[in-house]
């Protein structure tokens, strides 16, 4: 099986707040989301938590992460407890925040995209409870797994 790494992710402040680390009540450093996507078929088998680094705030808390797709997904889905779709293109999943060694919930999801493109990009994003940390991976359909 071929692997493939993606890097280079982009993490963007929210409302101009610095990404700052450090004092406490300070600002809080925004999340990444760690994980891996599969394309097969019209089907992502997709794999994330999100992360924080270990100085970057006040761990618990949830966080609600959007999952946007650049191809409408089908119409029916089975989605883990927390997730729900929010539009054609995009779902929302509300997990738990990084825990003191900042890592957070681990979640795994299946989902079904309509006419089962040759490639899609998913971006992840945090869309309440943490600044942003916005990643974006480009998924060919070969069945291969690609980090981010």
């Amino acid at each position: 099986m071929r692997v493939a790494v993606v890097c280079g992710a982009a993490v963007v402040a929210v409302g101009g707040a610095a990404p700052g680390v450090g004092a406490v009540g300070g600002p809080e450093a925004p999340l990444a989301y760690h994980g891996s996507v599969a394309l097969a078929a019209g089907k992502a088998d997709v794999r994330f938590a999100p992360h924080r680094p270990a100085s970057g705030g006040a761990p618990g808390g949830k966080v609600t992460v959007r999952l946007r797709w650049s191809v409408p997904l089908a119409d029916r889905q089975a989605l883990p407890r927390g997730c729900v779709r929010a539009e054609s293109r995009v779902l929302l999943c509300r997990v738990g925040g990084p825990d003191a060694d900042g890592v957070g919930q681990r979640v795994g999801l299946r989902v079904r995209l309509r006419d089962a493109p040759s490639e899609v990009e998913l971006e992840l994003d945090t869309v309440h409870g943490a600044p942003s940390g916005r990643q974006r991976v480009l998924v060919l359909d070969t069945g291969d797994t690609y980090y981010f």
